[in-house]
């Protein structure tokens, strides 16, 4: 007993120190914020000002940061970046934009999803392409566990396309499989068959990128297997064969050909033995699980449907 209200005063001993120590780091924050906002409203020549209070505000911020205060940092890191744009620095803003969208990312998705917006506007702007990708992608990434899909979606094609004018066709196409992958939760099977087929063809020409595109036959030829109709799928397959001939000698080849005649047959037991026979050497991921149960679902439907009829 003795031992454990030891152990629990020096926790509490620990926690006050802590919070002392914040309080201190708050403090310093604000009297630069004050400053620097007190330079900027000042005399003095126009890019001294608000260099000098650029200075305070980095130092407000990263005090902020340190007191784990996010909210005040990222207010200051707006401020920082409004002095930026006075002095035409305009990477240095969006920089400082980026700091507080990264702030604001711990406390406020909405406030976040500003900054970085703001942020994708210089960089377009200086044809900085890359990195408004790069923030889009951050975007579409915060629309999503929003559960905001539409907005989700649209910027991770504005990902895509940035990347593209880079001529990053890795980065693009991870964006692109990003919007394949929702849209076919979301049961717009056709665009995610229609992205899943232009990225392997495009695959087939580069030499890092080709050993992916049986995988992304795969997702199309499952996407085509939630739209039930066995004659698309045949021809699918038919297609992707002629696109890669090597594909007709895979596993996952054989596992959509099992499947198209499983559907035809409606056998949802040995619908249910391939998938189990395939998961077993080939794990399938949860995105793949969930479009296989409704391959599943809609197979045992139509089995009852013609019980009663």
């Amino acid at each position: 007993m003795g031992k454990r209200r030891e152990s629990k005063a020096e926790i509490g001993k620990l926690l006050n120190q802590r919070s002392r120590k914040w309080g201190i780091t708050l403090k310093k924050g604000e009297e630069f914020e004050k400053k620097a906002e007190k330079k900027i409203s000042g005399w003095g020549l126009l890019g001294s000002k608000y260099e000098d209070a650029s200075d305070l505000l980095t130092q407000s911020a990263n005090q902020f940061k340190l007191a784990k205060s996010w909210d005040k940092a990222g207010s200051v890191f707006i401020k920082l970046s409004n002095c930026h744009l006075k002095l035409n620095s305009r990477h240095e803003a969006a920089t400082a934009y980026v700091d507080a969208a990264n702030c604001y990312k711990k406390t406020s998705t909405k406030g976040a999803i500003s900054c970085y917006l703001q942020a994708v506007d210089i960089y377009v702007d200086m044809g900085r392409y890359s990195m408004a990708a790069k923030y889009c992608k951050e975007i579409g990434e915060l629309y999503e566990l929003e559960q905001n899909i539409d907005k989700a979606i649209l910027y991770f094609e504005k990902a895509a396309d940035y990347f593209e004018f880079q001529e990053s066709s890795s980065l693009a196409n991870k964006c692109k499989l990003k919007v394949a992958e929702i849209s076919a939760q979301l049961e717009q099977y056709q665009k995610a068959i229609q992205i899943y087929e232009d990225v392997a063809r495009q695959s087939l020409n580069n030499n890092l990128l080709k050993y992916g595109v049986r995988g992304h036959l795969l997702n199309a030829g499952i996407c085509q297997l939630c739209r039930g109709d066995v004659v698309a799928i045949t021809n699918a397959l038919e297609q992707y064969e002629n696109l890669d001939p090597t594909f007709s000698r895979t596993r996952e080849y054989k596992f959509l050909s099992d499947l198209a005649t499983a559907i035809d047959e409606e056998d949802v037991p040995e619908l249910t033995s391939i998938i189990k026979e395939f998961d077993s050497i080939s794990k399938l991921d949860s995105w793949k699980v969930a479009l296989l149960l409704k391959v599943k679902n809609a197979l045992k439907a139509r089995e009852l449907e013609d019980d009663l009829t």
